[in-house]
């Protein structure tokens, strides 16, 4: 049985071991979390990094977080042309402030990286290390079967082969302060809780529950922890709905609110079950028996309340969240004994094969697939195309493009409601004229009052008469 279970005082024991022997006990457990988190951020980086090349990412979501980091590292508020593309009528010429759409003051934090490597692909390592961190984490307390079981699960699978998200500071965070939970360290984790609040607003919710799990631990430090979570979880979140979000937004609004429909709550039952039993699947249903699983509920809910049909999956990056949960409640299960002690020994290696399976299924398996690597035709022509367009320059980009451009000039999303191009204070468009997809449609081969200066594998490239 590789759980660490030394520094959980639930853990029926006959007598508390020596200081000495916890410290080598928890060298122990950081060697292989150690390692396993290296690995980890190895395998991230590397889909990620040429999935990006095969220009697989898009202007949503890696081109706006692209524009706003870009932003912060220039020491200006963060906004977006791109987001600006679809945020309504008479917005779509100008920079849209990101802080007015979700709140994520966090993404600061990449300014100084991003300033010493002003790259796109800044973004996707630092994703990619943020994962890893939450697979270290994960790892320490659950032994390296279960933290490569973590490593591999779907949810995290499907953050790394989708661009680029704030969500991706939530992995640690969460980890931190849920394995802090375990080890009785209240303050630990009320403080890693609290910085959740910095990456979205809907995570208020997420710390609200945590504090209430605090509470029911009873009177003392757990208690004036907890009672601190439930106070500033509901309180950030409102303020950053209510009063942030809507004073930034040009629209005075924050737009989410009004996509919530509980009435199509039955909409779509089976997407949505689909969704709950991939998200107990990979722990083999052992993370029910434990009460952190409750932590799910707030993102499970606003995701099914809406009547986006993109939040009810299993796809994008949505269900990341929800991973470093199932995970440390399955830890909490065994290591409280909730599982048949008959059963505790093969539990992690379960686990592991039950995430390879799976994960066999997600984006990261495509990494072990030739063409994978291989540059298509089409490939050398968008990389010939987007290399046409100069430094600084305003230009309209087709969704796929867009975030190889982000970085050097001023990039505008060529959107399906913008009727007439050229109105947009571009001088270039470069277009893929064949790809259709999320938040895309084919775009222009020709456009009045441009000229074309490139045509190869459906690529397109127009400049300004």
């Amino acid at each position: 049985m590789t759980i660490t279970t030394s520094t959980l005082p639930d853990t029926p024991t006959a007598a508390a071991p020596p200081a000495r022997s916890r410290l080598r006990r928890r060298v122990r457990a950081v060697r292989p979390a150690a390692t396993l988190g290296l690995a980890s951020f190895a395998l991230y980086a590397l889909y990620a990094l040429r999935h990006h090349a095969r220009f697989d990412t898009g202007a949503y979501d890696l081109g706006i977080f692209g524009q706003g980091v870009r932003a912060y590292a220039d020491l200006h508020p963060p906004t977006s042309q791109i987001r600006a593309a679809t945020a309504g009528p008479g917005l779509q010429d100008v920079a849209f402030p990101l802080l007015g759409d979700h709140f994520h003051p966090i993404l600061a934090i990449l300014a100084p990286l991003y300033g010493l490597f002003p790259h796109i692909e800044t973004l996707l390592i630092a994703q990619a290390a943020l994962a890893a961190w939450s697979v270290y984490v994960v790892t320490r307390s659950g032994g390296p079967l279960i933290g490569t079981a973590y490593a591999l699960s779907w949810g995290i699978q499907n953050l790394i082969g989708f661009d680029f998200h704030e969500v991706a500071f939530a992995l640690p965070l969460l980890a931190l302060a849920l394995a802090a939970y375990l080890e009785r360290r209240w303050t630990a984790c009320a403080a890693w809780a609290s910085a959740l609040l910095l990456v979205k607003e809907d995570l208020g919710a997420t710390v609200l529950v945590l504090g209430l799990l605090l509470l029911c631990r009873g009177p003392g430090t757990a208690r004036r922890a907890g009672l601190t979570l439930c106070v500033l979880g509901p309180a950030a979140a409102a303020l950053a709905v209510l009063v942030v979000i809507p004073h930034v937004n040009p629209g005075g609004g924050y737009v989410y609110l009004g996509s919530q429909n509980p009435a199509g709550t039955l909409a779509a039952g089976g997407t949505k079950a689909l969704t709950l039993l991939m998200t107990l699947l990979p722990t083999l249903f052992l993370a029910a028996r434990s009460p952190l699983l409750l932590l799910a509920l707030p993102t499970l809910a606003w995701r099914f309340l809406s009547d986006n049909p993109s939040y009810w999956g299993i796809y994008f990056h949505y269900s990341a969240v929800l991973m470093p949960i199932v995970f440390f409640a399955l830890i909490d299960a065994v290591c409280r004994g909730k599982a048949a002690s008959r059963f505790r020994g093969r539990i992690p290696l379960a686990v592991a094969l039950t995430a390879a399976a799976i994960g066999a299924f997600f984006p990261l398996a495509r990494i072990v697939t030739p063409g994978f690597w291989s540059d298509t035709p089409r490939i050398t022509a968008a990389r010939q195309a987007v290399s046409l367009i100069p430094n600084g320059a305003p230009v309209a980009a087709s969704h796929n493009l867009a975030p190889h451009l982000t970085d050097r000039a001023s990039v505008f999303l060529f959107a399906p409601d913008i009727t007439d191009i050229r109105r947009q204070p571009v001088d270039w468009i470069v277009s893929d004229t064949e790809r259709t997809g999320i938040g895309t449609q084919p775009g222009p081969s020709e456009v009045s009052g441009f000229r074309q200066v490139f045509a190869a594998h459906g690529y397109v490239v127009l400049r300004r008469k």
